[in-house]
Order: structure tokens, then C-alpha cells, then sequence
């Protein structure tokens, strides 16, 4: 859907066509695909119906997170398709095809262990134990809430799954030429927001402005 408006500039005065697009899914692919469609394309000319000259705007946050997505995309995949592959060797036992580097490997790793891990770290969400920090992690918010004999288990879910992004975010700097360390600290923030949004309802989430707050249907 487009949306023609104009608006004033230093005395000057534009029309500007809106592109609106629909909600992006929950997947990276599809946050991705939104935030690329979603780029406002100015028109500058006297009336919506005359000559246009397209320019598209992209701030930088929205080209450091096409960057981060892309990256992390093409890593989960490029793990994910090294990590599967097999064959069977002469003596019929099943072999993998290569052994994967140490980068690779522990990037591998971590995404394994996210993924098993992902039930218990929802339910504990659910319940208000843990929420979502600005850092890309995940944090212990209500201790008390945590049954005695579940203490144990929910501190090692915990450490294994900040250490798991950390390794993710990590590698995705270190295979990005784009990046360099120095950008880690917006990487973060940036799977933070991400994470964020992916927050089911009631959810606890933590602001930029490091405050706690319950996710909210249209948040």
C-alpha cells in the first residue's frame, strides 16, 4: 500500500511517497526482507502525479542490521549444511564428510545447544523467571520464583545460553568483513531488539533505557 504526504525541509518543500509494507515474521529471513522493503523512497517533485526521482534512505542502523541478519543467515546455514553432510566409507560406517574448523565447530555447537534448549528457556520466560536484556542475552529476574530443586538446572540454562549467543554474535562479527570488534558492543544490541520482538505477550523485556517491562500485544 503507498501513501503520498508532503512535508518541509529547510524552507523546501517535498511530497514523498510511503511504501507500506506488512508485518515481518518472526524468522531472520523475514526481518530482513521487511527491513529492506521498508526503506522510504523520496520523490521530489512539484505533485504526486508528476516526474519522480527515486532516492532510497537507509539509516545506519538499518544497514548495520541488513549486514548482521545476512551474516548470521548465511552462517546458520553454511553450519547447518557442513554439520549434516555424511558418507558412507568403504567399510560401510557412516562418516563425516570433513572435520569442521574450530570457528565453525563451536558455532555449530552453540546453535545445536540453542535450539535445545529453547523449551525450558520459554517456559521459564513464561512464568516471569527470566527476561530478555539489552545485551542480547538473558536474564535471572525473579529467583524466588524458582523452585529449590529447579535452581541448579535454571542457573546452568542460563550460562549455557548467554554463552551460546555470545558465540553466535561473536562469529558473526568475525565473519562479516564489513565488522570489526568494535561493532560488537551494536551487535548486541541490535540481537537484543530482535529478541525483543520475538518476546511472546507478558514476556519480561528490557528497554534500551534499561528498563523491565512486561511484553505487550502490540509492543
Amino acid at each position: 500500500m503507498t501513501k503520498c504526504t508532503t512535508f518541509s525541509y529547510r524552507g523546501f518543500k517535498f511530497d514523498m511517497i510511503l511504501i507500506m509494507c506488512p508485518q515481518p515474521s518472526d524468522s531472520f529471513i523475514g526481518k530482513a526482507i521487511h527491513t529492506l522493503a521498508s526503506s522510504f523512497v523520496l520523490t521530489i517533485f512539484m505533485g504526486c502525479g508528476g516526474p519522480l526521482v527515486g532516492v532510497t534512505v537507509v539509516d545506519e542502523r538499518t544497514a548495520l542490521e541488513n549486514q548482521v541478519l545476512g551474516t548470521y543467515q548465511e552462517l546458520n546455514q553454511e553450519v547447518m549444511l557442513v554439520a549434516s553432510v555424511r558418507y558412507i566409507d568403504p567399510k560401510g560406517k557412516l562418516k563425516q564428510s570433513a572435520e569442521l574448523p574450530p570457528g565453525k565447530k563451536e558455532v555449530a555447537r552453540a546453535l545445536q545447544r540453542i535450539s535445545f534448549n529453547k523449551d525450558d528457556l520459554n517456559r521459564f520466560k513464561a512464568l516471569g523467571v527470566v527476561g530478555e536484556n539489552t545485551k542480547g542475552g538473558v536474564t535471572l529476574l525473579s529467583p524466588d520464583k524458582v523452585p529449590v530443586e529447579e535452581k541448579p538446572f535454571l542457573d546452568n540454562l542460563l550460562k549455557e545460553e548467554n554463552e551460546d549467543r555470545l558465540v553466535v554474535m561473536n562469529r558473526v562479527v568475525e565473519t562479516n568483513e564489513t565488522l570489526t570488534p568494535q561493532d560488537l558492543p551494536k551487535v548486541h544490541t541490535m540481537f537484543a531488539a530482535l529478541n525483543r520482538d520475538k518476546a511472546m505477550k507478558g514476556e519480561w523485556i528490557q528497554l534500551d533505557n534499561e528498563q523491565w517491562v512486561q511484553k505487550k500485544g502490540t509492543q
